[in-house]
């Protein structure tokens, strides 16, 4: 029903935005590639934890886990790169990030409405799955 897609968005919306200060902070106490690649893990396998579930309750919980991942990585993102860019490059670095994050912003969820409509809703989950190794394997070899 109406009130459980909204506890299924909320929860990943409040897990998300609320620590954020908390783990920007984290990020720089414990290093922002440390960060990064723990969130990165706790969304890719709460992402596989969505997909999977059997029940909206479980579906929630995953959702929570999985916005807790994203509040870890955001905020190393920006940091990441003023630390890997020379100061005459980070603006250009800058703007392909946040192109790449309005092109995603614009096509995710007609991508998500297509791959919904031709493998089902678990599919949305899924697809983070093989993302999210790549992503922690380059991030691994390529972040300082």
């Amino acid at each position: 029903d109406y009130n459980t897609v909204i506890w299924v968005t909320s929860a990943y919306l409040l897990a998300y935005a609320v620590p954020l200060l908390i783990t920007g902070r984290l990020g720089d106490r414990l290093g922002p590639k440390r960060v990064y690649l723990t969130g990165l893990s706790i969304f890719t396998l709460a992402s596989l934890w969505c997909a999977l579930t059997t029940t909206v309750e479980l579906l929630i919980v995953a959702r929570v886990f999985q916005g807790l991942g994203a509040s870890l990585m955001t905020p190393q993102t920006m940091s990441v790169i003023t630390r890997t860019f020379p100061p005459h490059s980070r603006g250009r670095a800058m703007a392909l990030w946040g192109a790449t994050a309005g092109v995603a912003t614009l096509v995710g969820p007609v991508l998500g409405g297509v791959l919904v409509d031709a493998a089902g809703w678990e599919w949305i989950f899924f697809v983070n799955v093989p993302v999210g190794v790549i992503g922690f394997v380059l991030a691994w070899k390529l972040v300082p």
